[in-house]
């Protein structure tokens, strides 16, 4: 059944945002089904959901499952017969696929912004400050220079060196990479550290770029509860199964926006230090506190591989990211990156060591928009939608809120018709325990999110009246290979 459970919620995430477009539902399912059949995503032969079950995840009516079925079937692409369910049509039948995809994209799916949906599933600022058009008009290119450095700038790696010592974290120049954004970051670290089958310590939930790179490696995923509940469990894992990588976010964590405690955080290095395993912190969130100081990051207590960068403080569309960590490490990244990209471009490099030189401006006005983000969602929420209840943020850019029946994954289908992307628990969390909750980010104005709450409240009215045909889950979309501590 578990099987059963885990290969439906992986078509359940594949669909995406099928219903954000206009049409009847059945012929906008059918429209995505075919995609999937015809990219080879869905290859031949494959089972599909039974009628009920895949109504239920998504939240519509029967009939709207088996008109798009039924579609299907008259187009040759899919096979249904009584008794043994529906399947993707033989090859000899189905067109042939052209492209092969072995990851989950959902994480491109929270990328994709639809025509009148207010996207609340992808977290990241949409509009660059001032100081941004200023450092790109203002910036001096080199001369004589090609342009290629794969490491980084050496201005821009003293740059960020600079601000890990200033948090009580001495570093050279030679112990950062310059990334194209952190996602590139944890890419590369991927690629040169996962081999598939090897095994992989993750929070649970989690960012699900990660997820979708380490599936992408084959890697073998050992999920713990994050935060402090998480800790032991995470021991015994680096002791039990030795995982090549651990990867966590310890300050204001994505996305339940939990903060790592000092004391558990130091228990975790030192037991990764003492055998061995490399441990990266996802440090993207930790200028985002709301109040006081950042935590302290965890390379304050000894060796951790540090990923950063600049697109959640500045502008998501400033693609700056870096890598810290031990200079031979720091060397094996810089030689994969020329393989890639031979380095990130120049003219961003350079902006980016202008702003770092004022990035504590930056950085109040950032926090102060996302603090009074905050309330306001926190606000509307206990207005309009006064039974989901969520933990008060300290930092960070999203709400952890949880639905008081039901699951995500389903609420999250109505909740696209009637025009809001929200990103539901289940998907992000391999060990399957957040179906009720999903993640709700505050940095759209007020206007924006006043709107987005009022409109999450009708699809609430709508689901209520559902009943228990809409509220039953189908789990987390978690790897197969998911084993749980």
């Amino acid at each position: 059944m578990d099987r059963v459970r885990a290969m439906d919620d992986d078509l359940v995430a594949r669909l995406g945002r099928w219903s954000a477009g206009r049409g009847p539902l059945y012929l906008l399912l059918a429209t995505r089904i075919r995609r999937l059949i015809d990219e080879g995503v869905l290859p031949p032969g494959s089972l599909l959901p039974p009628d009920r079950r895949l109504a239920a995840a998504l939240a519509v009516g029967r009939t709207t499952v088996v008109a798009a079925y039924d579609a299907l079937r008259a187009e040759g692409r899919v096979v249904r017969r009584q008794g043994s369910g529906t399947r993707v049509a033989p090859a000899a039948l189905a067109p042939e696929p052209r492209v092969k995809e072995t990851s989950n994209p959902l994480f491109l799916h929270l990328l994709e912004a639809p025509d009148d949906v207010i996207l609340l599933s992808c977290a990241a600022p949409t509009s660059a400050p001032p100081e941004v058009a200023r450092a790109y008009a203002t910036m001096t290119l080199p001369v004589g220079d090609l342009g290629y450095h794969p490491a980084g700038l050496a201005p821009l790696r003293s740059a960020l060196a600079a601000r890990y010592a200033e948090r009580g974290v001495p570093t050279a120049a030679e112990q950062i990479l310059v990334t194209t954004g952190a996602q590139q970051a944890l890419s590369l670290l991927t690629r040169l550290l996962v081999a598939p089958g090897d095994g992989v310590l993750v929070e649970a939930p989690t960012y699900p770029g990660a997820l979708d790179l380490f599936r992408e490696a084959s890697a073998v995923l050992h999920p713990v509860t994050a935060g402090r509940d998480g800790v032991d469990a995470a021991l015994r894992v680096m002791s039990r199964h030795r995982p090549v990588l651990s990867y966590v976010i310890a300050a204001y964590q994505n996305p339940t926006g939990a903060v790592l405690p000092s004391l558990a955080g130091r228990r975790l290095v030192e037991t990764a230090g003492e055998l061995g395993l490399p441990l990266v912190d996802d440090e993207v969130l930790a200028d985002l506190a709301f109040s006081g100081q950042a935590p302290r990051p965890l390379a304050a207590y000894g060796d951790v591989i540090g990923v950063g960068s600049l697109s959640k403080v500045v502008w998501a569309g400033l693609r700056i990211g870096w890598v810290r960590g031990p200079a031979p490490l720091i060397a094996r990244l810089a030689r994969l990156k020329a393989i890639h990209d031979l380095g990130s471009d120049v003219p961003s490099q350079l902006a980016a060591v202008r702003l770092l030189a004022g990035f504590e401006t930056i950085r109040a006005r950032r926090v102060a928009e996302l603090s009074a983000g905050h309330d306001q969602l926190r606000a509307e929420l206990a207005r309009w939608l006064p039974s989901w209840t969520c933990v008060p943020a300290t930092g960070g850019q999203t709400l952890w809120v949880r639905l008081p029946y039901g699951d995500g994954v389903s609420f999250a289908q109505l909740a696209l018709r009637h025009g809001v992307a929200v990103l539901p628990g289940a998907t992000v969390d391999p060990l399957g325990a957040s179906g009720p909750f999903l993640r709700l980010h505050f940095l759209a104005d007020a206007a924006v999110l006043s709107e987005a709450v009022r409109r999450l409240a009708g699809a609430w009215e709508e689901y209520g009246d559902g009943g228990a045909g809409v509220s039953t889950s189908l789990g987390a979309a978690a790897s197969l290979n998911a084993i749980v501590v």
